[in-house]
């Protein structure tokens, strides 16, 4: 039980770390959500939204910082 504990508190810091990013983001000018190539689609009663480019730019960078995470636990 005492894994389950430390995976979830090790889950909650990253959560807690990744907001911290994202409203970093928004405060330095990198409007997350809004980029370039992210779809929007509004009908008369529904709206279909989906961040593509928002996806692939964080998933560069969490790529990027498992990859060094990687490297330094080597």
């Amino acid at each position: 039980m005492q894994g389950l504990g430390r995976l979830l508190i090790y889950e909650g810091v990253f959560i807690a770390v990744l907001g911290v990013f994202v409203l970093a983001a928004e405060k330095f000018g990198l409007p997350l959500g809004r980029l370039p190539g992210d779809f929007a689609w509004r009908g008369k009663r529904s709206s279909v939204y989906f961040p593509f480019t928002t996806c692939l730019l964080l998933s560069a960078i969490l790529s990027f910082l498992l990859y060094l995470l990687n490297r330094w636990r080597r």
